[in-house]
C-alpha cells in the first residue's frame, strides 16, 4: 500500500472524560499538539470523577481505625466504604475478602505468601503461562514452587498442554493473566477454571489489564483470587487490590509485620488479626483506596457494551491501519484468541522500537511503549527478543488519536524522521533538543527521560542488553 494512502479517520469519541486530555505537548518543530496519551496499559490518566472525589475528600482525611476523632471516624468510614465498593466492582463472593494494596505486583506478592505447603513442608505447586508479566511469574519463582508452562502456538493447544500438566502433579494454584499486557489476549477463562477445579486447584486472576477493560465477576466466573491495579483502572493515587477466597489469607503470614495487624503484641510473641487486617499493617492510603473505589464506581455505571464496542472499533482499526503499513508487523500469542482488549504491539522492520517511539512523541505528540513490557520470556519466544512498540486504548482514547498514530508511523516509514535522534544512556533521545520544558516543579529537563530509561533497562523492562 502507498505510504501516503488516504485513512478514513474513526469517529469514536471518549467513553468517560479524563483528566489531562486537553494537555498541549511542545513538537520538535515549534508546534504545541493535544498529547495522544496511548500508553494507559502502563498507566491509565485519572477518571475526571475520580480527580473530584479526590479533591472532595482530601478535607477529610485523618487517621484511620481506633481513631476517636470526627474526620478519623470519618475517613475510617470512607475506607471501608472503599473496601466494599472495590470488591463488589470484582464480583465478590459473600465470604470473600477485599485487601487494599499498592497494586497488582503487591497482590500477586501478598497473595504468594499464603499458598498453602504441601504434606512435606515444600512450597504449594503453582502453575503459570510463559505470557505472563513478570508480577505473575516472578513471585510464584520467589517462592520456589513455580512450574512455567510454555504457551502453544494456538489457544486450544495451550489449553491442552494446560490440562496435561495439571493431570501430571497435584496442584494448589494456577496464576493466570486475564487479558496478556503485550497482546490483549486471552484464554478462555471458563475453561481454564474447569480444569484448574477438576484438578482440585485454585485460580488466581491477574486482573491488570482485564478488570479495568473488560471487567469480571469472581461470582460469576468461579475465580478464586483476582488482583488489579487503581493505576491502570483510571485511579492512579496508589492503590490496588486483592479479592477472594478467605481461608489462604486468614491463614497466610501476614505480608508486613506491624501495627493494625494484630490483635494483641507481648515481648513473647504476637496474635495476629485475620484478613484483611491481617496483611493491611501501616497506615493505609485512605486516599488511594477511595479514588480506586470511584473508579470502579464510574466503570460501572456505564451502559453494558458501551466500553467493549469503544475498545473493539478502535482496536479493530489500529490494527487494520498498521497491517496496511509496509514493515509493520503486529504481534500475537495465540492465532485463535477472540475478544482481546485495547492492547496492540507492533514493530517496524529494520527499526528499534525506541527509535520509532522517540519519534512518535517528539515529531507528533504520541505516547507509546516501547521495550518489552514485563514480559521477557513471551517477547522472546515469539520472536522480539529485542522489544517492541506498544499502543493501548482505554476510556479516553478517541479515533482521532488512532489516526494520528497509523498517520505518523506511515509518514516514518515512507519519508523517515525529520529530526536527528541519537542514543544516549541506553536511551534514544533528539539531539539537541529544543523542545521547551512544561513549567513544572522539580522538571530539570527532558534529558531526564534518558536516565529513566537506563533504570528501567536495569529493572529488567527495558529492551535486552546489547
Amino acid at each position: 500500500m502507498s505510504a501516503h494512502a488516504v485513512i478514513e479517520a474513526p469517529t469514536s469519541c471518549a467513553v468517560l472524560p479524563v483528566v489531562g486530555s486537553d494537555t498541549l505537548v511542545p513538537l520538535v518543530d515549534g508546534r504545541s499538539v493535544p498529547y495522544a496519551n496511548l500508553d494507559v496499559a502502563a498507566s491509565a490518566p485519572a477518571l475526571q470523577v475520580v480527580a473530584d472525589r479526590v479533591n472532595e475528600v482530601l478535607p477529610l482525611y485523618a487517621s484511620v481505625h481506633r481513631g476517636a476523632g470526627y474526620l478519623s471516624q470519618v475517613s475510617t468510614a470512607l475506607y471501608e466504604a472503599a473496601r466494599q465498593t472495590i470488591g463488589a466492582f470484582v464480583g465478590a463472593r459473600e465470604d470473600d475478602v477485599t485487601i487494599v494494596t499498592r497494586n497488582t505486583t503487591d497482590s500477586l506478592n501478598l497473595l504468594a505468601g499464603c499458598v498453602p505447603s504441601q504434606a512435606d513442608g515444600s512450597p504449594g505447586r503453582v502453575l503459570v503461562l510463559d505470557v505472563e508479566h513478570h508480577a505473575n511469574l516472578l513471585p510464584w519463582q520467589r517462592t520456589g514452587g513455580a512450574t512455567v508452562l510454555v504457551g502453544g502456538a494456538t489457544v486450544a493447544e495451550t489449553l491442552s498442554g494446560l490440562r496435561a500438566e495439571l493431570s501430571r502433579f497435584p496442584y494448589a494454584l494456577v496464576a493466570i493473566t486475564g487479558a496478556s499486557n503485550v497482546t490483549g489476549e486471552s484464554l478462555p477463562l471458563a475453561e481454564v477454571v474447569a480444569a484448574a477445579h477438576d484438578a482440585g486447584a485454585r485460580v488466581l486472576l491477574d486482573g491488570a489489564q482485564l478488570v479495568p477493560h473488560r471487567g469480571v465477576s469472581l461470582a460469576a466466573s468461579d475465580v478464586d483470587y483476582v488482583a488489579f491495579s487503581g493505576h491502570k483502572t483510571y485511579a492512579p493515587f496508589g492503590a490496588g487490590a486483592l479479592v477472594g477466597r478467605r481461608d489462604w489469607l486468614d491463614a497466610g503470614t501476614p505480608y508486613l509485620a506491624g501495627g493494625g495487624a494484630v490483635r494483641n503484641v507481648t515481648l513473647e510473641g504476637t496474635t495476629w488479626q485475620s484478613a484483611p487486617a491481617r496483611h493491611e499493617a501501616g497506615s493505609p492510603n485512605v486516599i488511594g483506596a477511595v479514588a480506586l473505589a470511584s473508579a470502579c464506581d464510574a466503570l460501572a455505571a456505564l451502559e453494558p457494551g458501551v466500553l467493549v464496542a469503544h475498545e473493539t472499533e478502535l482496536r479493530a482499526r489500529l490494527v487494520d491501519g498498521l497491517e496496511e503499513i509496509d514493515g509493520v508487523r503486529v504481534v500475537r500469542a495465540w492465532a485463535d484468541a477472540v475478544d482481546p482488549v485495547g492492547v496492540v504491539t507492533f514493530s517496524v522492520d529494520g527499526h528499534d522500537a525506541g527509535l520509532v517511539a522517540s519519534y512518535l512523541s517528539a515529531e507528533h505528540g504520541i505516547g507509546v511503549r516501547d521495550g518489552r513490557f514485563c514480559a521477557h520470556p513471551l517477547l522472546a519466544r515469539l520472536g522480539f527478543p529485542a522489544g517492541a512498540i506498544r499502543a493501548s486504548i482505554g476510556v479516553g482514547t478517541t479515533g482521532e488519536e488512532i489516526e494520528r498514530l497509523i498517520a505518523a508511523l506511515r509518514a516514518y516509514v515512507g519519508e523517515g524522521a525529520k529530526a536527528r535522534y541519537e542514543v544516549v544512556d541506553g536511551c534514544w533521545v533528539v539531539s539537541d533538543d529544543p523542545r521547551p520544558l512544561l513549567q513544572v516543579a522539580g522538571l530539570s529537563g527532558l534529558f531526564a527521560t534518558a536516565a529513566v530509561g537506563n533504570i528501567t533497562a536495569a529493572v529488567g523492562c527495558g529492551p535486552a542488553p546489547a
